[in-house]
């Protein structure tokens, strides 16, 4: 018969295991809903840091036409305490929640008010450095469209950092042609290798483009997967 410190040594040695096989921590994205005009979004991610096993989640605020976060709209956390058998972090995403309401409530975000899925990448290969070129519909409106990551990496090692932007065709039904380009190309990111779009959503209020970008990180033991987002005012 089996002892129960016999199985708890090979639950550990299997947690070891695994591991090892994704070095580094993976974010979760979760979709927090946009204010009643669509002007504002919320979203945050969590995750659990892979050397200490605590916790940690991210919580922010973007204006929409300026495709910029507002004013305090950055909130991160850490715990103290690694996770309990079982857990995905994800408490603690909820905690920052529940401690910044007023933050939801000044800027009118309604959690129900989630974005419409157009487009969700399903296959499981890492980003990029070399980017990529999407399509997909917007059924309702009538909308069919082309999307291209455009990214830049600089350096290598520590000093490594990049960039990109997000070129976006748009045919209606009768086909007329709208281009515009998304993301601030400016702005360099630190040990961020490469980008994905994870995902692409339309508000339900005015129509406004939601790109979900996965970026992979240089972590001291791997790779870390975060999100961010560019958003699009049509």
């Amino acid at each position: 018969m089996v002892s129960k410190k016999t199985c708890f040594l090979i639950a550990v040695a299997l947690f070891l295991c695994a591991s090892s096989l994704w070095a580094g921590d993976t974010a979760s994205f979760v979709d927090l809903g946009f204010s009643p005009d669509g002007n504002i979004y919320m979203f945050g991610q969590y995750g659990v840091q892979s050397g200490t096993l605590k916790p940690w989640a991210d919580l922010f605020v973007v204006d929409v036409r300026r495709n910029n976060f507002v004013s305090g709209g950055r909130i991160s956390y850490t715990d103290k305490e690694p996770i309990v058998a079982g857990s995905d972090g994800s408490g603690v995403l909820y905690r920052l929640i529940s401690r910044n309401t007023a933050l939801a409530e000044r800027y009118g975000v309604n959690f129900l008010n989630q974005g419409q899925p157009l487009y969700i990448a399903l296959d499981t290969a890492a980003p990029s450095r070399w980017g990529e070129t999407i399509e997909f519909r917007d059924f309702e409106a009538g909308y069919s469209y082309k999307a291209s990551l455009v990214p830049t990496v600089e350096g290598s090692g520590a000093g490594l950092k990049s960039s990109f932007y997000i070129t976006l065709d748009r045919v209606s039904r009768n086909g007329a042609r709208k281009s515009y380009t998304v993301g601030t190309p400016g702005i360099k990111r630190p040990l961020i290798t490469s980008y994905k779009i994870k995902k692409v959503m339309v508000a339900p209020m005015d129509g406004s483009i939601i790109f979900v970008i996965e970026m992979n990180k240089q972590a001291t033991d791997g790779v870390d997967v975060r999100y961010m987002v560019e958003a699009l005012h049509q």
